[in-house]
């Protein structure tokens, strides 16, 4: 193992509470640096996918997931010190507060992840009808883990002038660290709306352009020069190379993955996993394909939103009827919350059902609260294609639909030991070669992932050849 010092000019925009601004003032501070030809990269501290999807929409790369909780320490820091430039501006976005973490110490915190990375942190404060409290808060932040470096205050919500003096001479006097910018009070959900997963993804927003501009209006009223030099006053990082994980070899192999507005929920690292071990990717619209691919090895069906798009999901039957033949014959299928919705016989929603793929013998209903949001613990514990008996996996689950069954319970694959699951501390629903399960995985915190989809898919494949060739009736090649 090589040892080299990285230098990545890098900050943490956090938060005192969720929806303090944080994603409006980092995708401000990408955008508009971008526009003057700063390079910038992005990061998600957590397993969130669509405020990645923004970041990176606003980054004009891929951003990446950092979570120590699902990949440890050590990955996260190596998934950041790989993927991070070596000038311009490497942006963290933290989640929810600062010190809110797995538990009532703040483990697993945007603080914890700042410290880690040594990346200074600008706290971003909702305004919104106080004055010389934001202060006391500052200071509460700076005080409760003075090592965690915390080098200046973004006020947003701001009513007006005179607010906005008060709240800088308070801040700057009392926490002495300077303001670096404040946002005027608008209507935030009116440039990026919200619905019952979060916001809108980039992939159903149609007003990119008028966000845009908007996004360079409030990054003005940043001081992005002073944001620049603290992110440039990182410290280099140590970078030891570990060696990579053994992967299966993909070579030759076709995997297909649901691509459109309504599956959208994908790691990069995960699609990346499965290209690096030599694997073809090919995605298909769930919305438009009338049928499978007939050289599919596998499909991988991440997340989304199946039911706001369950009208048009549920008129493609052609396609419904390809995966449930393709599935019926062996094909390997890995599907993740909405993946598992999509191979359900149908989704309720309201006073509507919507027929689907009809792989699973369960409906879905789709409730108004949360039917599971969190980390996951599995363990695997009975046979299946993907991962061997006693694997531990670690994922997390966000999904406000449940289980309808229809007729007896599914095999299932795994004992949830901390999280809902599928049914009755249950995940990983077994049919065939199919996986649906609630909880996603990420291809770094759980690389027996990638491993297990391609295992499965190079069986599949040698079966499928074998069965195929001229010579397989004289050689009588059955597995």
């Amino acid at each position: 193992m090589s040892e080299t010092r990285l230098s990545a000019p890098r900050i943490v925009i956090a938060g005192l509470s969720g929806d303090s601004g944080k994603t409006l003032v980092s995708l401000g501070l990408l955008f508009h640096s971008r526009q003057r030809g700063v390079p910038t990269r992005a990061f998600k501290k957590g397993p969130d996918y669509i405020d990645a999807a923004w970041l990176g929409w606003a980054s004009g790369s891929a951003a990446r997931n950092l979570d120590s909780y699902l990949m440890g320490q050590e990955t996260a820091a190596r998934q950041f010190r790989a993927h991070s430039l070596s000038e311009g501006l490497n942006l963290i976005e933290g989640n929810r507060g600062l010190y809110d973490g797995f538990d009532e110490y703040g483990t697993h915190s945007t603080a914890e992840l700042a410290k880690l990375l040594h990346a200074p942190v600008l706290l971003v404060v909702n305004a919104t009808k106080v004055t010389h409290t934001v202060a006391a808060l500052v200071l509460g932040c700076q005080k409760l883990d003075p090592e965690v470096d915390i080098r200046g205050v973004i006020l947003n919500r701001i009513a007006g002038h005179r607010q906005e003096a008060i709240l800088r001479k308070s801040v700057e006097s009392v926490c002495r660290i300077p303001v670096l910018g404040t946002l005027p009070k608008i209507e935030e959900t009116a440039l990026l709306p919200s619905r019952h997963l979060g916001l809108i993804t980039p992939e159903e927003y149609g007003h990119q352009e008028e966000l845009s501009r908007s996004l360079l209006s409030l990054a003005s009223r940043l001081d992005e020069a002073r944001i620049q030099e603290i992110a440039a006053s990182a410290p280099a990082l140590e970078y030891v190379a570990e060696p990579p994980h053994a992967v299966e070899n993909g070579s030759g192999l076709k995997i297909g993955y649901f691509k459109d507005s309504a599956f959208t929920f994908y790691y990069r690292d995960n699609l990346e996993a499965l290209e690096k071990s030599g694997a073809r990717l090919e995605p298909i619209s769930a919305l438009l394909a009338s049928c499978l691919p007939a050289d599919l090895d596998a499909l991988y069906v991440g997340g989304g939103f199946p039911e706001t798009h369950a009208a048009r999901l549920a008129a493609n039957t052609a396609l419904h009827a390809s995966v449930r033949e393709r599935a019926l014959g062996g094909l390997p299928i890995y599907a993740e919350c909405g993946g598992l919705m999509y191979l359900s016989q149908a989704i309720h929603w309201g006073d509507e059902t919507f027929p689907l793929a009809g792989v699973l013998p369960f409906h879905i209903e789709v409730s108004r609260k949360p039917q599971g949001h969190g980390y996951v613990e599995l363990l695997a514990d009975t046979p299946n294609p993907y991962y061997p008996v006693g694997t531990k996996i670690r994922g997390h689950e966000f999904h406000y639909s449940k289980i309808i069954p229809v007729g007896s319970l599914p095999v299932t694959a795994c004992n949830v030991q901390r999280g809902v699951g599928a049914f009755d501390g249950r995940d990983g629903v077994l049919v065939n070669n199919v996986w649906a399960s609630y909880t996603h995985v990420h291809a770094a915190a759980t690389p027996e992932w990638a491993n297990g989809l391609l295992a499965a898919a190079r069986v599949y494949s040698d079966r499928r050849r074998c069965l195929t060739s001229p010579e397989s009736l004289a050689t009588m090649c059955v597995r």
